[in-house]
């Protein structure tokens, strides 16, 4: 380990921002716990149905202010695609050449996860299971692959919204909301903002990979006034608290995007932007491995974390049945406690995953753990996880 160190430390270049790819780890870490915390799957007379504990304890909702990290996602998907978007005109290489490079390691772990689960819904369909056990438990693995098409299709647009200003989108999202919540327009406007929304951050990412954003005063900016803007919009204009969707509830701020969960990714972008007192920590090898082991098996992480939690889920229920925080209904802080307790084994399972299936995101060519670093570590563009 000592040796893996110290090669990962030495292979990165000089000039690496290491700073972006612990924003990276963090969101997709953030991502997992929040999904952790907040999924619940609750057997009930021989079906299993998701519920969250904030449909029955709504004080939770700073929960989701904490977890919900997609639009550092975004900003970081801007600056890193911006920048190597600029990079490949200088060598030369065309825009499908651009594209293929940045969109393929996405696309092998999902057509992995695609095949497994159709199998393992056959299967289950073919044993007796239910089909609203079927359904439930697909909608959760395969919801999180939503954030993906957006991504990508954000991702193939680079060159287009590359020196978009975020103000543009902001305001359509804006006009969006007023006509659905204002004027009682038709509910399906709301998807325009899926583009729009997510749009805003990765503009500001693209605008950051230009030079901009290097003030501080930027980032007290964007997380003073998000924060305040988000917080006036849920206290008087009607917005939900939570900033995740909730089992039940009239309007979702994620599904699709509400001004209120653009508002608040601004504060979070100003908050990512404060953090350059991180670069001097991740001056230490082993703060940088573990950023950059993450980096390279983000995908895996992100594509298996729900996996992890159904397969203990189903053990449990096999092993002899209803088990608390982990098929209880999450209604008390009993619940909450229990499902602390259970984080490590999903920890452990998504381990089990991640051995299985983490060479679909770094390629079978990179077997050994000589080539990932020299080959795959985030030190180079080719193998910089593109969520």
């Amino acid at each position: 380990m000592r040796d893996l160190v110290r090669r990962i430390d030495s292979a990165t270049p000089p000039g690496r921002d290491r700073a972006v790819d612990a924003l990276r780890a963090l969101a997709i870490l953030g991502v997992v716990l929040g999904h952790w915390l907040v999924t619940a799957l609750v057997a009930d007379s021989g079906t299993v149905r998701a519920a969250s504990p904030l449909q029955y304890m709504p004080q939770l909702a700073p929960v989701s202010w904490m977890f919900q990290t997609l639009t550092v996602f975004f900003l970081v998907g801007g600056l890193v695609g911006a920048k190597s978007y600029a990079a490949g005109r200088a060598r030369g290489a065309t825009y499908g050449q651009w594209l293929g490079a940045r969109t393929a390691r996405l696309s092998r772990p999902v057509a992995a996860v695609l095949v497994v689960w159709a199998v393992a819904a056959g299967v289950m369909l073919a044993s007796g299971a239910g089909v609203e056990t079927v359904r439930a438990l697909l909608k959760l693995v395969l919801s999180p692959l939503w954030f993906l098409l957006v991504f990508a299709a954000l991702t193939a647009a680079t060159p287009l919204v590359a020196k978009l200003h975020p103000l543009w989108p902001l305001a359509v999202v804006l006009h969006i909301d007023l006509a659905r919540f204002g004027l009682g327009g038709p509910a399906w406007l709301g998807w325009i903002n899926v583009a729009a929304g997510w749009l805003v951050p990765y503009c500001l990412g693209a605008a950051w990979a230009r030079g901009g954003l290097r003030s501080r005063t930027t980032g007290r900016v964007l997380l003073a006034g998000g924060a305040a803007a988000t917080a006036l919009l849920v206290l008087f204009a009607g917005y939900p608290a939570s900033m995740v969707g909730v089992p039940g509830a009239g309007i979702s701020n994620l599904n699709p995007p509400t001004l209120a969960a653009v508002t608040f990714g601004l504060a979070q972008c100003g908050a990512a932007l404060l953090l350059g007192p991180l670069r001097p920590a991740l001056r230490r090898p082993v703060a940088w491995a573990a950023v950059a082991l993450v980096n390279l098996s983000a995908m895996t992480v992100f594509l298996w974390h729900q996996t992890a939690m159904m397969a203990v889920t189903a053990t449990g229920l096999l092993a002899g049945g209803a088990l608390p925080g982990l098929h209880t209904v999450p209604d008390g802080s009993g619940w909450i406690l229990a499902r602390l307790a259970w984080l490590p084994v999903f920890v452990a399972a998504l381990l089990v995953c991640w051995a299985a299936f983490h060479t679909y995101e770094q390629g079978r060519a990179r077997t050994n753990s000589t080539r990932v670093v020299r080959e795959g570590h985030p030190g180079r563009e080719a193998a910089v996880p593109r969520a």
